[in-house]
């Protein structure tokens, strides 16, 4: 049995596939068997969190998702049998760990300071951070790339959201002109946040200002943000779209249905669609762990509604990312399974919707 990283590609020989069936052990996410050359959907995990500046954990992510993968049904109600496409998980690079640990080690003293402003002894550690920022989001952004010019439909892992950018990066330059569909509690457009330039509250901020093919940001379900946030959205001539939770909840609570706020947030998006993910862009009971919990937020429901309203308004999702889940403590760390599991028990069932929608809405528009 061939093994790669955390992930296994092959059973043992004549063991004939069963989508029905218990995972078998040893298989890949969601208990599959295709190699990356031969799946259509191919997930990069990026355990990578430097910057995360309140609850930790998210490095442990890909992991416990791609564990949590394999107790997910491949039937769906809404998109089938995305299963069939192939969906395959590529080894996590054990650099990126690597360089997790020692950013992390490096922005302890810098996110416990408040920022490294007026402390002239962290500015190395903060360029040391930057500089493993800069190198993930590289090798990011390579092998994401290597693999759209392969015809594969990318899906990027993490991590915290700003494991996001080289994956992003690399979608655009293949999509020029894409529209992002941003689901988050956060606008994440606040500038080197505790003066980290690549931190995960400025994934949005570095990703309007750098990439020019990037024509739209539509963000949905924010609802912690900072006056500079909002200002960012309304100076932004159009290019920035935000769907405040707030709002969205007064006018579902007046009576509008959401199938109407679904439509009119898919209006939005340009033909083409990048879809990024912060799991704490959902109801905090369903992502407990994640680093910035906010009350308020999507229900599963609302959210795979949206991805429906998308595809069936003739977007194409070209690639996407899944980012801050965190497991939270096991019972090493006086946890227990529930606390654990449950997370990325949510994670692996929306990241499967989010593979489901994007393999829907790329048959629908070519209809």
């Amino acid at each position: 049995m061939e093994r790669h990283g955390s992930a296994c590609y092959c059973l043992p020989p004549m063991t004939p596939f069963d989508p029905n069936a218990a995972a078998a052990p040893g298989s890949g996410a969601y208990g599959l068997t295709q190699t990356p050359d031969e799946a259509r959907v191919v997930l990069l995990p990026v355990p990578f969190e430097a910057t995360t500046s309140y609850g930790g954990g998210t490095s442990r992510g890909p992991a416990a998702i791609l564990e949590a993968s394999r107790q997910v049904d491949l039937f769906d109600l809404e998109t089938k049998r995305p299963y069939e496409a192939g969906i395959a998980w590529l080894p996590e690079r054990p650099e990126i760990a690597r360089w997790n640990d020692e950013a992390v080690a490096a922005a302890r003293p810098i996110i416990e300071a408040g920022g490294a402003a007026g402390w002239p002894d962290l500015a190395s550690a903060l360029a040391r951070v930057d500089a493993l920022c800069e190198k993930t989001h590289a090798l990011v952004r390579e092998e994401a790339a290597a693999w759209i010019r392969r015809g594969k439909l990318v899906g990027t892992v993490g991590g915290d959201h700003s494991v996001a950018f080289g994956a992003i990066a690399a979608a655009a330059e293949a999509h020029p002109g894409m529209g992002i569909l941003h689901l988050d509690a956060h606008a994440d457009l606040r500038t080197a946040y505790e003066g980290f330039a690549w931190s995960h509250a400025s994934i949005m901020e570095n990703v309007t200002r750098r990439l020019s093919a990037v024509a739209k940001l539509v963000q949905v379900g924010l609802r912690d943000l900072c006056e500079e946030e909002q200002a960012r959205i309304d100076d932004s001539r159009g290019r920035i779209v935000a769907f405040h939770d707030a709002r969205l909840a007064e006018e579902e609570l007046s009576g509008t249905p959401f199938s109407q706020l679904a439509s009119r947030v898919a209006a939005e998006l340009p033909h083409e669609v990048y879809l990024s993910f912060d799991i704490d862009g959902l109801d905090p009971s369903l992502c407990p762990n994640t680093g910035t919990p906010v009350p308020g937020g999507l229900s599963f429901r609302e959210v795979s509604f949206l991805l429906r309203a998308v595809a069936r308004a003739g977007k194409r999702i070209v690639g996407f990312d899944l980012t801050e889940v965190s497991p939270g403590p096991g019972k090493a760390e006086g946890g227990s399974r529930e606390a654990s599991e449950w997370d990325a028990n949510v994670g692996a069932r929306l990241l499967y919707k989010m593979i489901g929608w994007a393999l829907a809405s790329q048959s629908i528009s070519n209809e």
